[in-house]
């Protein structure tokens, strides 16, 4: 639909141009993502081509940012609060950031675990004192892995003392290559939470490729969203106020 400075449009007008309901613009109102309508003298909502502008940075907003982000932004933006607004942006940026490094660090890890082990894996399970002297580390830094959900080591049911199955051992050797690579704590336990939920490197290495497609179209998304809201902002700069 073509904005048209001055011109008045119905709630099915935004509606059919996103195919949506009447009722949806309605609620987007009502839910400050859009500004107040006006209202006619019959008691009709009056929309302009700023709640045309409105309508469609939200909803190109959305699946680059998700439902709460978005409606941050748009509230903020509506009640004239642009630096809120384009925090919520940076920091919704930020996490794409974040998620595209932990993606780097679960393929590392499958490549990894598709080799052999630097080290035959033990034949019978390990104590917190021998798998530390294994890696080279201190039994601090395994018991500070464990409070970071990294390893999940069984418990002797009598004395308490953790043991480390191979698989524990497998783990332990990838949180340290990891580590040595400049990986924080959380990337990590994020890593070997992708492991077990797949069930092994071999059915992860499948899943890295959606993975990645769906962080890249999140990204062309935000592209769309930006170019969107700036031209939102744009014609909220240069209608009169008192015009929405």
């Amino acid at each position: 639909m073509q904005a048209t400075i001055g011109e008045r449009y119905r709630p099915v007008h935004l509606a059919r141009e996103h195919g949506i309901s009447t009722q949806a613009v309605r609620n987007y109102e009502r839910d400050g993502l859009l500004p107040p309508a006006g209202r006619t003298a019959a008691g009709y909502r009056s929309y302009t081509s700023v709640h045309l502008h409105a309508l469609r940075a939200y909803l190109a907003l959305v699946p680059a940012h998700g439902y709460t982000t978005s409606g941050h932004v748009m509230r903020a933006v509506n009640q004239g609060d642009l630096d809120t607004a384009l925090r919520a942006v940076d920091r919704s940026h930020a996490q794409l950031l974040r998620d595209r490094e932990t993606l780097d660090a679960v393929e590392a890890a499958a490549d990894a675990l598709s080799r052999p082990p630097a080290a035959g894996l033990p034949d019978r399970p390990l104590s917190v004192g021998h798998l530390a002297h294994r890696l080279d580390v201190s039994p601090a830094t395994l018991r500070k892995w464990e409070r970071a959900g990294i390893l999940q080591p069984v418990r002797d049911p009598h004395t308490g003392h953790r043991h480390y199955e191979a698989s524990d051992v497998r783990d332990a050797q990838l949180a340290h290559m990891l580590r040595r690579g400049g990986y924080p704590l959380g990337h990590i336990a994020t890593v070997m939470h992708q492991v077990r939920r797949a069930g092994g490197p071999e059915p992860l290495a499948h899943s890295l490729d959606v993975w990645r497609q769906r962080l890249a179209d999140r990204g062309r998304a935000m592209l769309t969203a930006a170019g969107t809201l700036a031209e939102y902002l744009r014609v909220l700069d240069t209608t009169p106020h008192g015009d929405a």
